[in-house]
């Protein structure tokens, strides 16, 4: 994998899942966000990695999907945030793509996804390798090319493990 998909385990011991899915086409990387939207709890927190093009916004379309969103996900380039309160829980949809880790700080991503100003929901973070600090619990995603399609890098510390383990068990269900 190449840095964006590389693991970010060596970084964060505390990790307690690693599982890597091949994505053949956009259809797969949208129907395993929909297992995600529809498997995780309020207060999960998605850090998607993954060059541009990479299909970190399809997975974020499936999401909405799996949570029940009627509206269309866009990538927020340049809004920073899009907040989405239609669903089973609330979607928070960061892009930091272009920002620097200061500034990512100044969005105080941590109201969010700790519920202290927002309801509690589940927050996706595109390019959230510019974070300067993580939450306790997450699920990291890394989208990489590779010749048989997408491979998508999950990881996820121990609180979202079983969470994590139950979407990709509905995406692998889906096409049995």
């Amino acid at each position: 994998m190449n840095r964006m998909g590389e693991s970010i385990a060596s970084v964060h011991p505390e990790i307690a899942m690693t599982y890597d899915l091949v994505l053949a086409n956009p259809t797969d990387t949208y129907t395993f966000g929909y297992a995600l939207g529809a498997s995780l709890p309020a207060g999960a927190v998605l850090l998607l990695r993954g060059d541009l093009g990479a299909g970190k916004t399809s997975l974020a379309q499936g999401i909405g999907a799996g949570l029940g969103i009627a509206d269309a996900i866009v990538s927020p380039t340049f809004t920073l945030i899009v907040e989405y309160d239609d669903g089973r829980i609330p979607l928070y949809h960061f892009d930091l793509y272009r920002l620097e880790p200061s500034g990512a700080a100044q969005l105080q991503p941590e109201l969010y996804w700790e519920g202290i100003e927002f309801e509690p929901g589940l927050t996706a973070i595109e390019w959230a390798e510019r974070l300067p600090y993580l939450p306790a619990e997450w699920i990291a995603i890394a989208l990489d090319y590779h010749e048989d399609g997408r491979r998508a890098r999950c990881e996820s510390t121990a609180g979202l493990a079983v969470e994590l383990e139950a979407a990709i068990a509905q995406f692998h269900a889906a096409y049995s």
